[in-house]
């Protein structure tokens, strides 16, 4: 009986333990440095400091409903109040949403840059890659709403988690935006993860309700709970879905399961070059006319008054 005991108690801490590190794995995902992503960025043509510093913008603290700051910056050049959001994608910060922030300036609209939680500047002890983020993002929406009135147009485009984020506050009965803009998304968090396992851990996917359990004991939600794919056909304003083709992080099927399933109007873009996030990088002329046209579709009131390019 006592072997069987001290068995039973191996077994059951070596899952515990199992359990621990996998959820430490997303819970606590390491992130990138201020400096790797300025140096990156620079390199890429994306980002200059000084010109960044020029630009007219203010500073933003939100109050998380979770009980943190939201900070980022709202930068305004243009006398419009038409204004896109940006939502980084994990383990990056707001200079990683620069270089869209700059694609949306050279279209005639403003932007709120802003950090996820746990990330750049704003507070939060877990990434939760989607769940908690978007009552954040909704707080940012909210605010921005109140600033520019109803008939200001909002958009928000998301990268990665960002865009998974975005999807998940479209999809909520109470969303205030006009559109969405949703590059190289997953469309489960749980297919991702079991994709990640294979290819990072090389391990089963029959771990995932071991994970799953210590997910919703530890940070209070469960695998189930961040799917873009529960919530698109839920989604009634535009959205344009952008994914490389050669993305082996997220693959593109992810991009092209949710177009098909989200009713209303939408585009699909799928990039010729690029690994994951970096469709804009590799294809920049293509991402700025796919970008251009559907807003010329989603936002059609702001073009005819001529208030944005």
């Amino acid at each position: 009986m006592f072997i069987w005991l001290a068995a039973l108690g191996a077994v059951l801490l070596f899952l515990a333990a199992l359990g621990i590190f996998f959820t430490n794995q997303i819970m606590y995902i390491k992130k990138r440095t201020d400096q790797f992503i300025i140096e990156r960025e620079t390199a890429e043509g994306h980002y200059a400091e000084e010109a960044f510093q020029a630009l007219p913008k203010e500073e933003i603290t939100l109050s998380s409903p979770f009980g943190y700051e939201i900070k980022g910056y709202y930068v305004h050049p243009h006398k419009t109040k038409h204004t896109v959001i940006i939502c980084h994608g994990v383990t990056m910060n707001l200079l990683n949403s620069v270089k869209y922030m700059n694609l949306f300036l050279e279209l005639g609209w403003n932007a709120v840059i802003y950090d996820h939680r746990r990330h750049g500047m704003s507070g939060g002890k877990t990434t939760s890659y989607g769940y908690y983020e978007k009552e954040d993002l909704k707080t940012v929406v909210n605010w921005l709403r109140k600033r520019n009135g109803d008939e200001a147009v909002i958009g928000i485009h998301g990268e990665s988690m960002g865009a998974v984020t975005t999807l998940l506050y479209a999809g909520m009965t109470d969303d205030r935006a006009d559109f969405y803009v949703a590059d190289c998304p997953f469309a489960t968090f749980e297919d991702q993860l079991i994709y990640r396992l294979k290819e990072d851990f090389r391990l089963p996917g029959f771990i995932l309700p071991l994970a799953d359990v210590f997910l919703k004991f530890r940070d209070g939600y469960r695998i189930k709970d961040v799917s873009p794919m529960a919530v698109i056909d839920r989604v009634e304003k535009p959205v344009l879905f952008i994914h490389s083709k050669d993305d082996d992080y997220i693959p593109a099927q992810s991009s092209e399961m949710l177009y098909e399933k989200k009713r209303g109007k939408k585009k699909l873009y799928i990039a010729e070059k690029g690994a994951h996030a970096m469709s804009y990088s590799q294809n920049r002329d293509d991402y700025k006319q796919a970008v251009r046209e559907f807003l010329q579709e989603a936002a059609p009131d702001a073009h005819k008054k001529g208030e944005l390019g």
